[in-house]
């Protein structure tokens, strides 16, 4: 494993029992990266963030996390990682009937010996972090989709994790929304050195805040193009890389 990769992937085969999506899936994640992972629709994006994440069983390989075999590991050794990872899902993943200051308090009254005062002043910093202070209050039902992704990330980030994985981020979301939370998690990469990994296909978000990436190809079944997506755009390795970076007709890169 490399000196300042957080995760290593060697080999990785994914899918659902029998059916494999993906095949021989090698990559590192340096740690406190901003990392996308890209392709088109049905190529396996999700699956393989279900796979590190451990919702779903690897079908081969390796996946390494903090120099853990993570596949092979324990049920107590998964959870002490589970732990230092949060998950934003792509609604958000809220609980309607909790206030956001309950469902930010959640994992910490979970996973914590924290008293509720301490859970309180915990919960009102991470609602503050994500641009939601003095909305501790409020149901799900109550404030705009941008709004209920920033309380889910808000909830990902309670127990100061190591790494926070995205799931389509800007799913829902209207251009404005999606740019505030690029920028916002451009500023958590920045100030709390946290490593994020991205599932999308936008590709605004990709050149906006991507530093590193790799391309999930149908066509090979493989991952087929890594590196900054930013430079995959001025050479692209591939047609398949080249057409999918190269959608619409303004691909700028997006300034904050």
């Amino acid at each position: 494993m490399k000196q300042n990769s957080i995760i290593r992937v060697e080999n990785l085969s994914i899918g659902y029992e029998n059916k494999i999506i993906m095949k021989d899936l090698s990559f590192d994640i340096p740690k406190g990266d901003i990392f996308i992972i890209m392709g088109g629709s049905g190529c396996g994006k999700s699956t393989l963030l279900r796979t590190l994440t451990g919702l779903i069983p690897a079908l081969n390989g390796q996946i390494r996390i903090h120099d853990t075999d993570f596949i092979k590991a324990g049920r107590k050794e998964k959870l002490e990682i589970m732990k230092r990872s949060g998950i934003l899902y792509q609604g958000g993943a809220l609980f309607s009937s909790m206030t956001l200051a309950e469902n930010v308090a959640l994992p910490l009254q979970q996973y914590t010996s924290y008293s509720q005062d301490k859970i309180n002043q915990i919960v009102s910093f991470k609602l503050a972090l994500v641009g939601l202070a003095g909305y501790e209050t409020y149901y799900p039902s109550e404030i705009s989709g941008g709004m209920r992704k920033r309380a889910g990330l808000a909830r990902a980030l309670a127990l100061d994790p190591e790494i926070v994985y995205f799931d389509e981020p800007s799913a829902g979301l209207d251009p404005i929304s999606s740019k505030n939370l690029d920028d916002l998690i451009l500023q958590i990469n920045a100030t709390l050195g946290t490593t994020i990994i991205v599932v999308t296909h936008e590709l605004p978000s990709i050149f906006a805040i991507g530093k590193n990436s790799i391309f999930l190809d149908k066509t090979v079944q493989t991952i087929s193009a890594k590196g900054n997506p930013n430079e995959l755009l001025k050479n692209p390795p591939n047609r398949q890389v080249y057409e999918f970076l190269t959608r619409g007709v303004n691909h700028e890169k997006r300034t904050k």
